[in-house]
């Protein structure tokens, strides 16, 4: 690391001999960081370092030249704050697969790229049943995943499952595993899981199955229906496919479904039940229903002759979301276990956090306190600090309430450095996946940390004054050298707020 990096970011240089208990610092550039617990002079030219891991474990000991010069953060810690040395050592957790279907892309390489030329995947609806709704707008996935499916299976799988199971199919080759199923992987079926998210699941196949019911009478109703509606479809269908058999876990938190089904995921792991999970979220739900619904609430744009220019996440002329479909996938796994087989490791799952406004069904609490308090909970889940913070990746819907409160929830955490993190929205591009928001966000946000590019934010053409933040506008702009989080951000109806710290490698 260059002095110039060091010093432009929140690192400075100091020599070993102006080292305190509580400084952090980095002896590798590709090490941990360390908290200084104790110096003591061993000769004239050299100094000894009693060093303890931010995130924990055992205790260090480093001798090193006293005027030799160390990164050191800016920000201090309390070393009785840390984890007991002695105490066991938590399991660290690692991103080694992505996978996703969106409206940029029937793949990873699909989403990635769209994001990065600011591409955008809204569209206007066509067919007779959008016909005079007084809003036809959507972001529907680039491919029809009954296509891309055996037709026996696709019929037995509503249109969520079938999105799901495309990404995490390409999730499980991406982590260099064999589609043949966990056996085939060289991985313990009982010792692996899957963790989705979703809101409405197969919610979509009971309106279908009631229009047949009046049109044709029961016996033309599908034997498929029952199964293909409940929302733990999904994770069902990836447990068959893939022969997994230790969990099979669906989590419905509205709007922050995917992002918690990660981050349970990540405790699952962590707590020693599995070493591997499919984890992320997935939603379809662009029917005519769903969308008069949320146009009766004025939730979402209306901006029907201009498309393109619909989400405009933090613009000043925002005027809401626009419904978006697909799924996004992480295999997440257990450091040592990943190693132990040669896994190519994105990066680190680092923590989580969760909290809820307890304020009311659709709005959001105006100040973001329940915002700060899962902002704050992933931090602390991470052994991380403000500081240490790179990158947002925002939930920012393009609701005016919705943005203002997660802008003021980002400056009251980061103070008067706001303005130095960069943030961006995937939803200008993407729409909002509801559920499978979170699973997207997800993989876009380790592909960030992977090729060290944030994407730009489509539609913030004109962002609205006062809100804090520098968001990443116009072009891809590089991640800064310092700081190794980046939080990914999904709050949803009823006061359901989640967040994800990734760490980089």
């Amino acid at each position: 690391m260059s002095e110039e990096s060091v010093m432009g970011g929140k690192c400075v240089l100091l020599t070993t001999s102006e080292l305190v208990p509580g400084d952090v610092i980095a002896t590798d550039p590709d090490g941990p960081w360390l908290v200084v617990v104790r110096t003591a002079p061993v000769t004239e030219t050299k100094t000894r370092l009693q060093l303890r891991p931010l995130t924990g474990g055992p205790d260090l000991e480093r001798v090193l030249p006293r005027y030799e010069r160390q990164v050191v953060r800016t920000t201090r810690v309390d070393p009785a704050d840390l984890p007991d040395p002695a105490a066991p050592r938590r399991r660290r957790v690692v991103v080694t697969g992505l996978g996703a279907v969106s409206p940029l892309g029937g793949d990873v390489p699909g989403l990635w790229q769209g994001l990065l030329e600011g591409r955008c995947g809204v569209s206007v609806v066509e067919g007779p049943d959008f016909d005079g709704l007084p809003v036809r707008l959507a972001a529907r996935a680039a491919i029809d995943p009954a296509d891309l499916l055996p037709r026996p299976l696709a019929r037995r799988m509503n249109r969520s499952a079938q999105f799901a199971l495309l990404a995490a199919r390409e999730a499980w080759r991406d982590a260099g595993l064999d589609l043949s199923g966990t056996v085939a992987s060289g991985l313990r079926p009982a010792r692996t899981g899957v963790s989705m998210g979703t809101i409405i699941g197969g919610a979509p196949i009971m309106v279908e199955s009631r229009l047949t019911l009046i049109a044709r009478g029961p016996r033309a109703v599908s034997p498929h229906t029952s199964p293909m509606t409940v929302p733990s479809a999904s994770a069902a269908q990836i447990s068959k496919d893939l022969d997994i058999r230790g969990e099979a876990r669906t989590f419905v938190s509205a709007c922050a479904s995917g992002t918690e089904a990660i981050g349970q995921a990540i405790d699952a792991i962590r707590a020693g039940r599995v070493d591997l999970v499919v984890a992320g979220g997935t939603e379809a739900v662009i029917t005519p229903e769903i969308l008069a619904a949320f146009a009766a609430m004025r939730a979402v744009s209306t901006r029907n002759d201009r498309p393109g220019a619909a989400s405009r996440p933090f613009d000043a002329e925002r005027d809401g979301f626009v419904l978006g479909e697909g799924a996004g996938v992480l295999i997440l796994e257990d450091e040592e276990h990943a190693r132990a087989r040669g896994a190519r490791i994105y990066c680190e799952a680092a923590g989580w956090g969760l909290s809820a406004d307890a304020f009311h069904m659709a709005a959001p609490e105006p100040e973001g306190r329940g915002v700060e308090a899962a902002l704050r909970a992933a931090l602390a889940d991470a052994g991380a600090t403000p500081a240490d913070v790179a990158h947002v990746n925002a939930h920012a819907t393009a609701t005016v309430d919705g943005d203002r409160t997660e802008a003021r929830a980002l400056c009251r955490l980061f103070g008067s450095h706001a303005r130095d993190i960069p943030v961006t929205a995937n939803k200008g591009a993407l729409g909002h996946l509801q559920g499978g928001a979170g699973g997207v966000e997800a993989v876009a946000t380790v592909l960030t940390l992977r090729d060290g590019l944030i994407p730009p934010t489509v539609g913030c053409d004109h962002p609205e004054e006062g809100l804090g933040l520098d968001v990443v506008r116009g072009t891809p702009r590089p991640l800064p050298p310092c700081g190794d989080i980046a939080l990914s951000n999904s709050f949803g109806f009823g006061g359901h707020n989640a967040v994800l710290a990734f760490r980089r490698p």
